[in-house]
């Protein structure tokens, strides 16, 4: 495992939202890293894997996960949770913005975004 982090539903993708955002965990020192419209992560500045995501929506799935998982091998978490007869919500994608990833809901019924950078 390389990171967590949590997915915030946000209403609205707007500049404006994203700038309350910015502002609002700026003040708890937290700057932005990326943003691609739809998510907007943010960063510890001195602690590069303390994220949070602000999400609106997710640009190619379903639903928004509640968490990202970041992991060294996606393929093979996706080949462990298929095993193990997990739900898939979303399936193994490489998506545009160089993440290949999936979703898989928990067993609480949270969806959690598996992904790897490629």
């Amino acid at each position: 495992m390389r990171r967590v982090v949590p997915n915030l539903r946000v209403a609205g993708e707007g500049e404006r939202k994203r700038s309350e955002n910015r502002e609002f965990y700026g003040r708890l020192g937290f700057e932005e890293a990326m943003n691609h419209g739809w998510i907007m992560t943010l960063a510890g500045p001195g602690s590069p894997t303390a994220q949070v995501s602000l999400m609106a929506r997710d640009a190619t799935a379903p639903v928004v996960p509640d968490l990202s998982v970041e992991v060294a091998d996606v393929d093979a978490a996706h080949a462990a949770m298929l095993a193990a007869g997990a739900e898939i919500v979303h399936p193994l994608s490489d998506e545009e913005w160089g993440v290949r990833r999936f979703f898989v809901r928990d067993p609480n019924g949270r969806v959690v975004n598996v992904l790897g950078h490629r």
